[in-house]
C-alpha cells in the first residue's frame, strides 16, 4: 500500500493554499496513494509563532467546514483516506486538529493535540484548547490509523496509547522549524517510538520560511523495525510516498515481544 506525506509551502492566502493542497492531493491520489496525509496548519499561516493575538477564534473554521467539506468531496471521488489538520472551532474552544476522511467521504472523527506547549515563536497556549477526544484509532479500509498532532509525539504515554488501541499507521502532522531540537533527536524519537510500539509512524512536516520561523520539512516514515524508509528533503516542496507493508506490524519486535510481556497492571500508580 501506498501513503503520500503532501509538504507543501505555505502563503498567507487560506483560499489559494487549499486549492493548492487539493491539487497536490490529486497528483498523490492518481499516483496510486491510498493514504494521504498533510502538515500541521497545512492550509493557513503558523498563527502560534505571534504572541497575544487579539481574537486568535477569528482564523479558526468548525468540522465539519469549508476544508473538510472540500476533502470529503475528494475522498469520495478518489476513493482514498485524508488526514489534514486545521485550527478548529467548537463553541468557546479552539483546538489543533486533525479530522480524518474515510474513502467514502465520511468524517471518521478528529483527533485533537492534547498536550499544548508554550515558548518563543510557539506560543501554542494562547491559541489552543487542549484536547478532549482521548488518542482515538480509526477504522478505514487501507488499515488502523492513529494521529499523533506535532507536540503529543514527545510523550511515549500518547504514542503507546495509540499502539494498544490497535494502530498500524500512525501520522505525525507536524509544524517542526529548523534547529529546533538537538540533531538527530527529531527523527530518533519517532524512529524509537514506531519500534517500541510496532507501527509505522509517518511524520509530515510544515515547510517554508515565514515572518519569524523557517520550517525545516524532511518528512519521513519509519517501519515497525524503527527503520526510515522514506525521507523528503529539507526546505523543499514536494510529496513524499512510501510503501507499507501492514504485515511488518505482526512480525515486529513490539508484538511478538514487548506486548506480550507489559504490566499494565503497575503503570497506574507509576504515572499518576
Amino acid at each position: 500500500m501506498k501513503i503520500a506525506l503532501i509538504q507543501q509551502f505555505c502563503s498567507r492566502n487560506k483560499t489559494e493554499n487549499l486549492s493548492k493542497g487539493l491539487e497536490a492531493a490529486r497528483d498523490a491520489a492518481e499516483n496510486g496513494a491510498k493514504i494521504i496525509c498533510f502538515a500541521e496548519l497545512a492550509f493557513e499561516p503558523f498563527y502560534p509563532q505571534h504572541p497575544d493575538p487579539e481574537d486568535p477564534a477569528e482564523f479558526a473554521e468548525s468540522i465539519p467546514g469549508a476544508i473538510t467539506d472540500a476533502f470529503s468531496e475528494f475522498a469520495r471521488e478518489f476513493g482514498v483516506v485524508i488526514i489534514l489538520n486545521l485550527y478548529e472551532k467548537d463553541g468557546d474552544a479552539l483546538y489543533d486538529s486533525s479530522p480524518v476522511i474515510n474513502t467514502d467521504g465520511e468524517i471518521l472523527g478528529t483527533t485533537r493535540m492534547i498536550h499544548i506547549t508554550e515558548y518563543a515563536c510557539f506560543h501554542e497556549q494562547q491559541y489552543y484548547t487542549p484536547g478532549n477526544n482521548g488518542a482515538p484509532v480509526f477504522e478505514t479500509p487501507f488499515g488502523k490509523i492513529g494521529v499523533a498532532i506535532c507536540y503529543d509525539r514527545h510523550y511515549p504515554e500518547y504514542m503507546r496509547a495509540l499502539a494498544v488501541a490497535g494502530a498500524e499507521i500512525v501520522f505525525i502532522p507536524q509544524a517542526g522549524s529548523v534547529g529546533e531540537w538537538p540533531e538527530g533527536l527529531y527523527e530518533a524519537e519517532v524512529r524509537t517510538a514506531a519500534f517500541q510500539n510496532g507501527y509505522f509512524a509517518a511524520l509530515c512536516n510544515r515547510v517554508g520560511q515565514e515572518e519569524k520561523l523557517t520550517f525545516a520539512g524532511e518528512s519521513f516514515v519509519a517501519d515497525p523495525e524503527g527503520k526510515v524508509i522514506a525521507r523528503a528533503g529539507e526546505r523543499t516542496e514536494e510529496i513524499l510516498y512510501c510503501e507499507v507493508d501492514l504485515e511488518k506490524v505482526k512480525q515486529s519486535h513490539a508484538k511478538k515481544l514487548f506486548f506480550r510481556d507489559r504490566r499494565p497492571e503497575l503503570y497506574g500508580d507509576w504515572l499518576k
